[in-house]
């Protein structure tokens, strides 16, 4: 028999591991999550163009179904963590995104990608929502302490870019020895993460009850009988489709600048660069600006940096600074992730009224997942124009900052009540 925990006490070990997480180990596990993430996702499209020869279109589909089989695939991998709990799910998310990297190292063709892709956002759908409830528990205690002191989802989000910082870099190097390289070492980045999670993750939820006691199975998706909730998420779903053009249109673009993959890993580098040095001012004034104006600001700058792309890819590459659009594009996309990513995660505790946390932050980035694989595959024809300059090659970068407006206006109505009441 396990022993009883007093509430007055530091609470005791179960096997080894503490019943509480430790926030330090949340934030370092964002960390090198995203060193393994960066080091491999954003060179799948270098790979499979220059590499392999494969069209704009095939690209989009790849990238588009690892996102959807991620962000998609997040309502399941939340609902599995209530029910089951954060230590299980975030392992086999590890373990199968290990699986995801090794069938991207043998693909030669198209069909391997694709099914690679797949399995990687399906490791990481059962990792993210299981860290982020965490997060929301550790966020739920300390609430109360200053209303307008920045969340611990801001600091996820700057430990999370420390790792965007340092994963383009290490891919871009791996790239010269090879992309199958690259994908040896992140697998066994998350091979190790794996064993750590196991190792120090408690086996008990964050109010120490035990996790297979937790969430009753008809209480799982009561996310989906929310319908402002529904239509928050919905709204919100065009800012990771505009995130995503990271991935999908910035490689475009530089080929149309006339630069090269290790560009690629600089502008990364800038943008983490900009996150990890802007995002707690930022979050410390959108904490005072509301949560309302915070998200419709951070839609805004996304929709400002898609259209200085658009305009920037009408005119001929500037000799003395050909990665100026790039940089604004990046600037933008930063920037409005900063005001809007923060704002809308901590929202998520609101909609969910005291109910476990994971199915709605699953439900949430299933909504963007959905949209980045639509978005993406309407935007692909488009592309094919914007690796040269012309007028057409304005046409997708129009096409997202039109859709990001819309939300931004949109959005505001849709916010839980209290938050409504307080914005």
């Amino acid at each position: 028999m396990k022993p009883a925990t007093s509430s007055t006490q530091t609470p005791l070990q179960t096997e080894g591991r503490p019943a509480r997480p430790n926030p330090k180990l949340l934030l370092s596990s964002q960390l090198i999550f995203n060193i393994g993430f960066y080091s491999v996702v954003p060179f799948i499209a270098l790979t499979m163009a220059n590499d392999f020869a494969m069209s704009a279109v095939a690209i989009g589909v790849v990238l588009g179904a690892r996102t959807f089989a991620q962000q998609g695939m997040f309502l399941v991998g939340g609902a599995i963590s209530d029910r089951w709990g954060a230590r299980y799910t975030m392992v086999a998310g590890c373990i199968v995104r290990v699986s995801g990297y090794l069938l991207l190292a043998a693909a030669d063709n198209f069909s391997l990608f694709l099914a690679g892709a797949i399995v990687t956002g399906v490791g990481g759908a059962l990792f993210s929502p299981a860290l982020e409830s965490l997060v929301a528990a550790a966020e739920e205690r300390r609430e109360p302490s200053g209303k307008h002191r920045p969340t611990l989802f801001a600091s996820l989000v700057i430990v999370g870019e420390f790792g965007a910082v340092a994963g383009p870099l290490l891919g871009s190097l791996l790239l010269g020895f090879g992309f199958e390289v690259s994908l040896y070492v992140a697998s066994a980045i998350f091979a190790v993460m794996a064993f750590v999670f196991w190792r120090f993750l408690p086996s008990a939820d964050h109010s120490g009850q035990p996790t297979d006691a937790a969430v009753p199975k008809h209480q799982l998706l009561a996310c989906l009988r929310d319908k402002r909730f529904v239509a928050f998420a919905c709204f919100f779903s065009v800012s990771l489709l505009a995130h995503n053009q990271l991935y999908f249109g910035l490689p475009v673009e530089l080929r149309r600048s006339g630069l090269d993959a290790g560009t690629l890993g600089l502008v990364f580098a800038y943008a983490s660069l900009l996150t990890v040095t802007l995002q707690w001012p930022v979050a410390k004034l959108m904490r005072r600006f509301g949560e309302r104006n915070a998200l419709t600001l951070g839609l805004s700058l996304k929709a400002a940096g898609f259209t200085a792309v658009a305009i920037l890819a009408t005119q001929p590459p500037i000799a003395s600074l050909p990665v100026l659009p790039a940089l604004a594009l990046v600037t933008g996309l930063c920037l409005g992730n900063m005001c809007a990513t923060p704002t809308a995660m901590r929202l998520v505790l609101d909609f969910a009224g005291g109910r476990p946390t994971g199915a709605y932050y699953g439900l949430l980035a299933s909504c963007g997942g959905a949209m980045v694989l639509i978005g993406n595959t309407a935007m692909a024809p488009l592309y094919e124009f914007a690796d040269q300059t012309s007028t057409a090659a304005a046409s997708p970068w129009l096409f997202t900052g039109v859709i990001a407006v819309v939300s931004a206006v949109a959005i505001r109505r849709f916010l839980p009540v209290p938050a409504r009441s307080a914005a």
